[in-house]
């Protein structure tokens, strides 16, 4: 029984290592230093985030940076599939959603202080997004509409996610907690309310300047030259 628990733990610890390193992918700065020749930790905000790769980078390299790092919170959210595989075992639904929560947060942890830049990333936003997709697609759908609709009323971008952010909590525990008892464990309360914290906390700049006036808004859509 010691050998078997032993074997599992090592398994567990491997795609938990793994997680964290799929969440360290700086696909911000990669990108930037072999295409562009800049460090996007350097301009605009100094945040290797997708965010700031569109205002530095531009959008093909802003699209791509958010991409890749929502498929990597994807990915390693979903990597408990492989942990079943390799290891044999079979979890209820209560284990298989605290199994994943703990790989998504890896992942987040990655992108926050990855080990391959420098211990030096983005906000968690995007990579966050990938975890809860993978979680439940119908919470990240309502998610994504609170951060449009956000986004299109006041066009800050630090505002919208906030909201988003804090709103997970709140949909798994409430909302579709209803139905799905494992939602409501004190883990997922856990949890979710960290990933709420960490979103307003990695914001607390943007905070400041929404307070004093002075955040930058998003420019959603181009300017029309005027014709006289």
């Amino acid at each position: 029984m010691e050998e078997l628990f032993n074997q599992h733990l090592f398994e567990g610890t491997i795609i938990l290592i793994f997680a964290y390193l799929l969440g360290s992918i700086p696909s911000s700065v990669w990108i930037g230093k072999s295409f562009y020749g800049k460090d996007v930790r350097d301009f605009g905000s100094k945040n290797a985030g997708a965010t700031n790769t569109f205002r530095v980078l531009g959008k093909t390299a802003g699209w791509i940076v958010l991409t890749m790092d929502v498929l990597k919170g994807f990915f390693a959210t979903s990597l408990v599939y492989v942990l079943m595989k390799w290891s044999g075992l079979r979890f209820d639904n209560a284990d298989r959603v605290n199994i994943m929560l703990g790989l998504g947060f890896a992942a987040v942890i990655g992108h926050l202080l990855p080990v391959f830049a420098g211990f030096r990333g983005g906000k968690g936003i995007a990579t966050l997004s990938g975890m809860i997709i993978a979680l439940n697609y119908q919470l990240t759908s309502i998610a994504l509409a609170l951060f449009l609709i956000t986004l299109f009323l006041t066009r800050f971008v630090s505002m919208s996610s906030i909201i988003a952010g804090i709103s997970v909590p709140v949909l798994f525990v409430s909302v579709f907690g209803l139905d799905h008892p494992e939602y409501r464990q004190p883990t997922v309360v856990f949890f979710t309310v960290s990933i709420a914290v960490l979103v307003v906390y990695t914001h607390r700049k943007n905070i400041i300047r929404l307070i004093h006036g002075n955040e930058s808004k998003a420019k959603l859509l181009p300017k029309h030259r005027r014709i006289d």
